[in-house]
């Protein structure tokens, strides 16, 4: 009896770990021209697809951008868009020069639709230059390399 007790409950742990899903992704097919998957206990890099290869660091320049913005406090600010931003390559929120936004609006541009010129627009507002600006940021990166 003993016995059948014990092949009934191994032959129900067969037939219930037999019917568990198994995860497993394909990650050959990943469509991004980079990717890397780490394990972040370990930073065992679990996978990779060029992920030595230079890349633009754009969507991070952008999250950079909107913290600054919001926190230079001139979130209800107007801004004048230049021809600068108007004229900046890529994604776009589709600006024109002379046309004047709030600032909160163009942060808003720049996240939710990856507005290249809306980061002009503001780097220019709230940087005074797009060069101040870019120096605004790497003193932010300087003082938070750390934390």
């Amino acid at each position: 009896m003993k016995k059948r007790i014990v092949f009934l409950a191994l032959t129900m742990i067969m037939i219930v770990s037999a019917n568990v899903p198994t995860v497993y992704a394909d990650y050959r097919h990943v469509s991004a021209e980079a990717a890397i998957l780490m394990e972040i206990e370990s930073g065992r890099i679990l996978f990779e697809k060029n992920a030595h290869k230079p890349m633009r660091i754009a969507s991070i320049t952008k999250i950079m951008t909107a913290i600054l913005a919001i926190e230079s406090g001139k979130m209800d600010e107007m801004v004048t868009i230049s021809s600068r931003a108007e004229g900046t390559e890529g994604s776009s929120i589709y600006l024109r020069a002379g046309e004047e936004m709030k600032l909160e609006d163009l942060v808003y541009g720049l996240m939710l639709r990856s507005g290249n010129d809306a980061a002009v627009a503001i780097a220019e507002h709230v940087g005074g230059s797009l060069e101040g600006f870019v120096f605004l940021m790497n003193e932010k990166a300087k003082r938070n390399r750390n934390v």
